[in-house]
């Protein structure tokens, strides 16, 4: 596997994109990607682009909407549960339709590095398996 660092100037001039499509590249896996993906890159990838958000979608997401800023917001609503959830990718930050979410149980106003450790714990158990089933199902579609 070869490792490519890149920074904004090559994600938005279409590099990233360019080597994707290079190596041939079928699944496009974000994990808290913050950066808003040029349109042209999610129609390269339809329906094979996804991200994880540390909340339940719809709720506590959008621009803005990231690591400690969600789980702060979570914890100041008062919830007793949060969560992730694993989304397609569209222009839009966190608007893509859910593929699949999880929950947890907290307390009203825990505290955010608590609640950010049990969505960790959920993101780490099942994002592996979420998108090892979406490539599954995509591969057995695509040869019926």
């Amino acid at each position: 596997m070869e490792v490519r660092p890149f920074d904004r100037r090559a994600f938005l001039d279409g590099e990233v994109q360019d080597a994707l499509e290079a190596f041939e590249v079928d699944w496009v896996v974000l994990a808290g990607f913050l950066w808003r993906i040029p349109k042209e890159m999610i129609a390269a990838f339809p329906n094979r682009m996804v991200n994880v958000h540390p909340a339940l979608l719809p709720d506590f997401g959008g621009q803005g909407m990231y690591g400690h800023h969600v789980h702060r917001a979570v914890s100041a609503s008062g919830r007793t549960e949060t969560g992730m959830t694993v989304h397609h990718v569209t222009a839009d930050y966190d608007e893509g339709p859910p593929i699949f979410q999880v929950r947890c149980s907290i307390e009203p106003g825990e505290a955010p590095e608590l609640i950010a450790q049990k969505v960790q714990e959920l993101e780490y158990r099942y994002l592996p398996s979420v998108v090892e089933q979406l490539i599954e199902n995509s591969s057995q579609t695509a040869s019926s």
